[in-house]
Protein backbone atom coordinates (compact mmCIF):
# COMPACT_ATOMS: atom_id res chain seq x y z
CA UNK A 1 0.00 0.00 0.00
CA UNK A 2 1.03 3.62 -0.44
CA UNK A 3 0.70 6.00 2.50
CA UNK A 4 1.08 9.67 3.28
CA UNK A 5 1.80 10.40 6.94
CA UNK A 6 1.60 13.90 8.40
CA UNK A 7 2.39 14.74 11.99
CA UNK A 8 1.98 17.78 14.21
CA UNK A 9 3.98 17.25 17.40
CA UNK A 10 5.41 19.57 20.01
CA UNK A 11 8.92 20.81 19.24
CA UNK A 12 10.58 18.68 21.93
CA UNK A 13 9.34 15.50 20.20
CA UNK A 14 9.91 16.48 16.56
CA UNK A 15 13.38 14.91 16.25
CA UNK A 16 12.17 11.58 17.64
CA UNK A 17 9.10 11.53 15.38
CA UNK A 18 11.29 12.40 12.38
CA UNK A 19 13.70 9.56 13.16
CA UNK A 20 10.91 6.98 13.48
CA UNK A 21 9.17 8.04 10.27
CA UNK A 22 12.39 8.22 8.25
CA UNK A 23 13.00 4.59 9.11
CA UNK A 24 9.92 3.57 7.11
CA UNK A 25 8.93 6.31 4.66
CA UNK A 26 10.43 9.03 2.46
CA UNK A 27 10.59 12.52 3.97
CA UNK A 28 9.05 14.93 1.46
CA UNK A 29 8.45 18.09 3.47
CA UNK A 30 8.52 19.25 7.09
CA UNK A 31 6.43 16.71 9.02
CA UNK A 32 5.27 14.96 5.82
CA UNK A 33 6.29 11.47 4.70
CA UNK A 34 5.14 9.16 1.93
CA UNK A 35 5.92 5.83 0.37
CA UNK A 36 5.15 2.19 -0.24
CA UNK A 37 4.87 0.14 2.94
CA UNK A 38 3.58 -3.30 3.88
CA UNK A 39 0.76 -3.72 6.37
CA UNK A 40 3.22 -5.28 8.84
CA UNK A 41 5.74 -2.44 8.54
CA UNK A 42 2.94 0.12 8.90
CA UNK A 43 1.82 -1.50 12.15
CA UNK A 44 5.43 -1.44 13.36
CA UNK A 45 5.76 2.25 12.42
CA UNK A 46 2.53 3.17 14.20
CA UNK A 47 3.55 1.28 17.34
CA UNK A 48 6.85 3.16 17.46
CA UNK A 49 5.33 6.58 16.76
CA UNK A 50 2.71 6.07 19.49
CA UNK A 51 5.56 5.72 21.99
CA UNK A 52 7.03 9.06 20.85
CA UNK A 53 3.92 11.26 20.72
CA UNK A 54 1.70 12.65 23.44
CA UNK A 55 -1.85 11.75 22.35
CA UNK A 56 -3.28 14.70 24.30
CA UNK A 57 -1.10 17.28 22.52
CA UNK A 58 0.12 15.78 19.23
CA UNK A 59 -1.57 14.37 16.13
CA UNK A 60 -0.80 11.99 13.29
CA UNK A 61 -2.75 11.92 10.01
CA UNK A 62 -2.41 8.82 7.86
CA UNK A 63 -3.76 8.59 4.32
CA UNK A 64 -3.79 5.08 2.82
CA UNK A 65 -3.98 4.22 -0.88
CA UNK A 66 -3.97 0.81 -2.52
CA UNK A 67 -1.28 2.07 -4.87
CA UNK A 68 0.63 5.26 -5.64
CA UNK A 69 -1.22 5.66 -8.95
CA UNK A 70 -4.53 6.07 -7.07
CA UNK A 71 -3.91 9.79 -6.61
CA UNK A 72 -2.24 12.70 -8.35
CA UNK A 73 0.37 14.85 -6.67
CA UNK A 74 1.11 18.38 -7.85
CA UNK A 75 4.09 20.30 -6.51
CA UNK A 76 4.06 24.08 -6.72
CA UNK A 77 7.37 25.72 -5.88
CA UNK A 78 10.51 23.99 -4.65
CA UNK A 79 10.29 20.28 -3.91
CA UNK A 80 12.05 19.78 -0.57
CA UNK A 81 13.04 16.13 -0.91
CA UNK A 82 12.24 14.48 -4.25
CA UNK A 83 11.21 10.85 -4.09
CA UNK A 84 13.12 9.12 -6.86
CA UNK A 85 12.45 5.70 -8.27
CA UNK A 86 15.43 3.45 -7.60
CA UNK A 87 15.77 0.52 -9.99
Amino acid sequence: MYVILVYDVEQKRVAKALKVCRGYLHWVQNSVFEGEITEGKLKELLQKIKVVINKKKDSILLYKFEQEKAFEKEIIGQEKAPVSQII
